[in-house]
């Protein structure tokens, strides 16, 4: 770990997005999160709009994000909450979005995702977590870019997860090509790669006024986790979790979207809401050093590149 000084905020594990988000003036700014339908997401877009940004839902399912952005405007008071279709793991889903979105992007928050799947391939062969995860969302920053330094001091905020402590990127074999599939490994490595794509582009994207950031939202109970009910070594791990309330989990993702703590900070990794400390093993906190590895960021860049070149 880099020996600059931590961030530190007056918040805590138990702080909530709207404690986070109090006092903050977001009128006139434009944020987009992804996966704004469900669990956190929820929360984070609802505490982005009742600071009074505009807010657009990134979601799957259209349905379930206009209910939601109903549910928003009328706990809010805001109706600049609108939804637009995005399906991360498609290449030409994440450019229609990025091509349809017209002037500045103050705050894009990349938060959806999918989580330990069973073995699930794209049509080009990805391996579906970090093809989602990470692809989906690194085009979709790439595609909003103009849109994100025309804003000026904009910030990329990235979902990342303490499970990025479970695998670096593999990057002889991202894919799970020649080696056996293991869901969580392949959960990790494209958690890793969130914190990595925010080392990346706050490198490559500073004299832009573009900053990126990495955090951890914590154990939430949201249907993130559909593909675990069933599996008892899950159970066993969770039983003595301290679970957040997604209006807890959503508050780092809120600080690291809008402290003024964090102005012209990026390239970091946040969780309980304040700047996590290097990974002690064997504890499930702080951040791995291959995560906050430039080479291996700047190595995934190419990497990505490469991959939607294709």
């Amino acid at each position: 770990m880099s020996s600059h000084d931590r961030i530190t905020t007056p918040f805590t594990a138990e702080s909530t997005a709207a404690e986070v988000i109090d006092g903050i003036d977001l009128t006139g700014r434009r944020a987009v999160v992804t996966g704004g339908a469900s669990g956190i997401g929820v929360e984070t877009a609802r505490a982005l709009a009742s600071a009074g940004a505009e807010v657009t839902l990134a979601v799957r399912d259209i349905g379930a994000g206009e209910r939601t952005a109903a549910d928003i405007t009328a706990t809010t008071g805001n109706p600049r909450v609108s939804v637009a279709p995005i399906e991360l793991a498609d290449r030409a889903s994440v450019a229609a979005f990025a091509t349809a979105w017209q002037g500045p992007l103050h705050i894009l928050v990349n938060n959806a995702g999918v989580m330990a799947e069973p073995l699930n391939r794209t049509p080009e062969g990805w391996e579906h977590q970090f093809a989602t995860n990470h692809v989906g969302h690194f085009g979709l920053a790439l595609g909003l870019h103009d849109a994100l330094a025309e804003a000026g001091n904009a910030r990329v905020v990235s979902v990342s997860s303490s499970a990025h402590l479970r695998s670096p990127v593999v990057f002889d074999d991202i894919h799970f090509e020649n080696r056996e599939y293991e869901p969580w490994a392949a959960y990790g490595q494209s958690k890793t790669a969130n914190v990595l794509f925010a080392v990346e582009a706050t490198k490559r994207w500073a004299a832009d006024g573009i900053t990126a950031n990495a955090l951890m939202p914590g154990g939430i109970r949201t249907n993130l986790q559909r593909h675990q009910n069933e599996n008892p070594e899950f159970q066993k791990l969770v039983e003595g979790a301290a679970w957040k309330t997604t209006e807890q989990g959503a508050a780092t993702s809120i600080l690291v979207a809008v402290s003024p703590l964090l102005e012209g900070i990026g390239g970091r990794y946040f969780e309980d809401a304040t700047e996590a400390g290097p990974n002690v093993p064997p504890a499930g906190t702080g951040v791995a050093d291959y995560a906050l590895d430039p080479e291996a960021a700047a190595r995934l860049w190419d990497v990505s590149l490469d991959m939607l070149a294709r």
